[in-house]
């Protein structure tokens, strides 16, 4: 006697001890579930990459000012939402989030909201300013012209003063020389002071008592220093004094003449231009405040917009919205519109604004949100739909993660008891005995413990995949019971004297090594995900091959335990435990499950021909299969109607999220929606910025970049963000355009002055798109918008036809969550392929050395597995004609299907065996196979069937696809089983079997005559 069939007779000699062993492990295995946590970020699908390296080395090096922070996007939706009194509420709802507890808590500190309503609002706040400060520059303009004109007059004063004393002195002269006489002199003279006196008084008429002082002050000195000037002209006329003497003279008289104006002019005023160089510094520092300063409270916002009527709001959002705005708020404020919006129109039908939460950790991935960022943002959607009295949708993170989550409870709210009942439905149809159902499910919530609890344990995160793991257990715990316990009634029915506990050893060594083969193949199938980069398709394959472990541990040791002593419990009180198997004793579903056999006798090669052509175009079918790997297989559409009228618990929640992603993927920017272009190396170099400004360019072209709606690109790099400090600082400015010596506004030399400049300047602003480190440049970088819907390959392939446009030193990545989402996409195929490479060699060579160890022929093995190598081929062409692509879940569906469907070639395959050897004839071997294991093989397959299709319920998308395309993979190993199989062991008797003399008996004639 083999180990394995001492092992399952020992089941069955202690039964009480394998009870209380198995009991106890589950205790102790079971202490684990509770430590079971759960995650729906596709961010844990994500694997070892080049691209991925990129992001990462992105998000640890560059910074856009909100640094772990999350955004959210509240669109708006509605006929005139650029109205003043829409915008007022948009404003409004700002303001109250600020003072809700639960949002303001998770908010930045800095501009913590902003939408077109916060733009338009600031705008007419800066236009009111601007106006102000045009109006007071005016003022100073006027107020410096008539300083200017005063000191001209006081001026032309001094002129006229230095004439009229020339003449005095000239009047000396001609009296001194006799010219005139005492009289005319004093009468001359008189007119000349009376003529000085009136300038002068004309002159200080609207002097201050000091101004005219000091003015005086200067008019006196000024006809010292004439009287001084016209006696040194008469001396060097007289000859008295040389010239050179007369030169140097001069020129003193000239200089001092220089400050007597100056005090006549600027010192007589010197206090007004002193207030007015100190006003027209003020209106400096305004301008510059209003272009550089911080931004309006909300307050003032709604203030503002309140003040203002509808046309002068129209006015406003036509200059902001339009695409030659001359404030250069165009690009900001398109931004929160439509890419379908007409630029300086002020209709529209949506608007968004965003709102930027603070969380733990930078992530661009959606569908990961905390506990308070999940709260915050229902508390978001909550205040919006009261604030509006149109459509506002929330998307975000949070929004995104809950409706995850909460899709996988319900989805397990609502499948879980419908697996339950349907696999109750079809025992108590298969059973017919109460006891065997309660142990079955018993047993079934046993394996669900040890298989959670070893989650626990061993630190597995529950994920989106795992929702599928409990049906799979629940159907193939209720296979290896149906096998058990149909085996069970088969011997209790054929030997009436060996009682509950004979026919269970007889049973479980019968059906025990195909259970074990069957477990081990099935373990194999899943285990071949390990060689999968993704980390939750390995742990699913880990998780699931402890699942079927359990499963034979539970239905192959205790649950047969706990049946024989409960049977023979009830028999020793006189009730009857001998059933019928299912499927056995003739009728109709006997013969529909013999039908294989006929066919197999009538026309095998037929039926393998006929197997293989539909084969070969399954294969075909499975070449086209597509890949998928994206947020929205895993959001869930609204639930059908009908699920509205379940009773709680079971009622599902409304689901949005699915709807709302498609809106804003047709509509606007996706904030989360990018793609990043790295580059590395000498970025110093003088074309650096040359070969940025030509990706930009060539960015700008693909069809993937999204485009504003007027008609711009949506993207930053260093040159915009140049562009954008040099246009707000003048010394930067002068920088950024002296290192640019070809006048197309790109610096083209000097680039490490430059990037010092800009740091020096604005850092932070800096930082976004330049990396520095210990003061050395190390990369610089591109943010690309690409359309939200875009497929992955197509940015992926563009985006990277982008980067090779760089050359030189410069090493360029195209990078992004598109990008890192195709890289996953193409490893979830390489997972297929693999797995399904390795699960097939695998299990044909663990069959092939299996039964030539215990059958004596290895190619039985391979024969077992062939019908297993056309279902896959099936359920692949079914995935194409579905136009089902693989995805998380169906993407392990060619291991699953080797991993269940072997198990019906090997039930199958072992009873054949065992009633060839037993009865001689392949023909009745055959019928015996098929009405008795292949009823059980029916039983376990329907209660298999009904319990992945239940999934179909499921709200999860992702998870209607495993439960349809697993159903039919149940359904296709089945059928392969019971009709194909017949015909191929059928040859394989013939040329391969027992005997191997072209012959179909394995006995003498004599000795089995009649019995075919």
């Amino acid at each position: 006697m083999s180990l394995l069939n001492r092992i399952f007779e020992n089941v069955t000699s202690h039964s009480r001890v394998v009870i209380a062993v198995l009991l106890v492990l589950t205790v102790l295995v079971g202490a684990g579930a509770p430590m079971i946590e759960q995650s729906s970020s596709l961010d844990q699908f994500q694997s070892d990459s080049e691209a991925a390296e990129k992001l990462d080395y992105i998000d640890s090096n560059f910074t856009t000012g909100r640094e772990n922070t999350t955004a959210v996007q509240v669109i708006v939706r509605g006929d005139d939402v650029l109205s003043k009194d829409t915008m007022v509420h948009a404003l409004r709802f700002q303001q109250q989030l600020r003072e809700n507890e639960t949002v303001n808590k998770t908010l930045v500190d800095e501009n913590p909201t902003s939408g077109v309503a916060n733009v338009i609002a600031i705008s007419a706040i800066q236009r009111e300013k601007g106006a102000e400060l045009r109006a007071e520059g005016e003022q100073l303009q006027q107020r410096s012209q008539q300083l200017n004109q005063t000191a001209g007059r006081l001026s032309d004063v001094l002129n006229q003063t230095r004439e009229l004393q020339a003449q005095y002195d000239q009047l000396n002269a001609s009296r001194q020389s006799g010219e005139i006489d005492n009289e005319t002199y004093r009468q001359r003279a008189g007119e000349i002071e009376t003529q000085l006196q009136g300038v002068r008084a004309n002159a200080t008429s609207e002097l201050t008592a000091n101004q005219s002082a000091t003015f005086n002050q200067s008019a006196q000195q000024a006809r010292g220093l004439q009287a001084q000037l016209d006696q040194l002209n008469a001396s060097y006329q007289q000859g008295q004094i040389n010239q050179s003497a007369y030169q140097e003279r001069t020129s003193e008289i000239e200089s001092q003449f220089q400050q007597v104006y100056q005090l006549g002019t600027q010192g007589v005023l010197a206090e007004e231009y002193e207030q007015l160089q100190t006003r027209s510094e003020n209106l400096t520092e305004k301008r510059e405040n209003l272009q550089n300063g911080s931004t309006p409270s909300l307050s003032a916002q709604i203030e503002r917009l309140e003040s203002m009527n509808q046309s002068q709001v129209d006015s406003t959002t036509e200059m902001v919205l339009s695409s030659n705005d001359s404030d250069g708020m165009s690009g900001q404020a398109l931004a929160f519109m439509p890419t379908s919006y007409e630029p300086g129109t002020t209709e529209a039908n949506a608007t968004m604004l965003m709102v930027f939460q603070k969380q733990d950790g930078q992530s661009m991935q959606p569908g990961q949100g905390s506990d308070a960022i999940v709260e915050s943002q229902s508390a978001i959607q909550s205040i919006a739909d009261e604030e509006f009295d149109r459509e506002a949708m929330v998307f975000g993170s949070g929004i995104i993660s809950e409706e995850i989550n909460q899709s996988m409870t319900d989805s397990l709210t609502i499948v879980g008891p419908l697996a339950l009942l349907f696999v109750i439905l079809t025992l108590l149809v298969a059973y017919r005995d109460l006891l065997d159902i309660l142990l079955g499910v018993f047993g079934i919530v046993l394996v669900l413990v040890w298989t959670f609890g070893f989650m626990g344990w061993l630190g597995i995160t529950f994920n989106q995949m795992f929702i599928a793991v409990p049906v799979l257990l629940i159907g193939l715990s209720i296979d290896y019971a149906i096998h058990v316990f149909m085996r069970h009634r088969e011997e209790r029915e054929q030997d009436t004297g060996a009682g509950v506990r004979g026919s269970m050893r007889v049973a479980l060594v019968s059906v025990g090594a195909a259970l074990t083969w069957v477990t081990a193949t099935t373990v194999i199938g899943f285990l071949s995900n390990l060689v999968s980069p993704l980390p939750p398709i390995q742990d699913f394959g880990i998780v699931s091959s402890i699942g079927i472990i359990a499963a034979l541990l539970i239905f192959g040791a205790l649950i047969p335990a706990l049946k024989v002593e409960l049977d023979e419990i009830l028999e020793s009180r006189g009730y009857d435990r001998t059933k019928r198997a299912f499927g056995t004793g003739g009728g109709g579903l006997g013969r529909v499950l013999s039908a294989g056999a006929v066919a197999a006798r009538k026309a095998p090669l037929v039926v393998i021909v006929l197997t293989v052509l539909i084969s070969a175009g399954g294969a075909y079918g499975a070449t086209k299969v597509d890949t998928s790997f994206a947020q929205e297989d895993f959001l869930a559409e609204d639930p059908p109607g009908w699920t509205k009228e379940l009773p709680e618990p079971f009622k599902p929640a409304e689901y949005s999220a699915k709807k709302n992603l498609d809106y804003v993927n047709d509509n606007f920017v996706r904030e989360d929606s990018q793609a990043q272009i790295l580059i590395q190396g000498d970025i110093t170099q003088d074309d650096t910025l040359e070969q940025v400004q030509q990706a930009r360019d060539d960015a700008a072209d693909k069809d993937t970049t999204l485009v504003l709606s007027n008609g711009e690109p949506e993207v930053t790099s260093p040159l915009s963000v140049m562009e954008q400090v040099a246009a707000q600082n003048e010394s930067f400015n002068a920088t950024f355009t002296a290192a640019d010596t070809d006048g197309n506004g790109v610096p083209d030399q000097n680039l490490k002055q430059v990037y010092d400049g800009l740091y020096t300047v604005a850092p932070e602003q800096a930082a976004s798109a330049v990396h520095r480190e210990d003061g050395e440049y190390q990369a610089v970088r591109m943010s690309i918008s690409v359309e939200g819907g875009a497929a992955s390959a197509d940015v992926t392939d563009e985006m990277r036809d982008v980067a090779d446009g760089f050359d030189g030193d410069l090493e360029a990545t195209a990078t992004g969550q598109a990008i890192v989402f195709e890289i996953v996409q193409k490893q979830l195929l390489d997972t297929v392929i693999q797995s399904l490479i390795i699960t097939m060699v695998s299990v044909f060579a663990f069959l092939m050395l299996i039964y030539r160890i215990t059958e004596g022929s290895a190619t039985l093995g391979a024969v077992t597995l062939l019908p297993v190598v056309f279902s896959v081929t099936w359920i692949l062409g079914t995935m194409y004609l579905l136009g089902m692509p693989f995805n998380v879940l169906t993407g392990m569906i060619t291991s699953l299907t080797v991993g269940l469907g072997v198990a019906y070639s090997i039930h199958l395959s072992e009873r054949y065996n065992v009633e060839l050897e037993r009865r001689g004839s392949v023909w009745e071997a055959m019928n015996v196979a098929l009405t008795g294991t292949g009823g059980a093989l029916l039983g376990s397959a329907a209660t298999t069937i009904g319990g992945f299709g239940v999934l179909v319920f499921a709200i999860l998308p992702a998870l209607q696809q495993f439960g349809i395309i697993t159903g039919l993979t149940i359904i296709y190993a089945f059928l392969a089983s019971v009709l194909v199989l017949p015909s191929l062991l059928v040859v394989w008797t013939r040329y391969f079997g027992p005997g191997a003399r072209g012959t179909i008996q394995t006995k003498s004639t004599a000795a089995v005559s009649g019995e075919d």
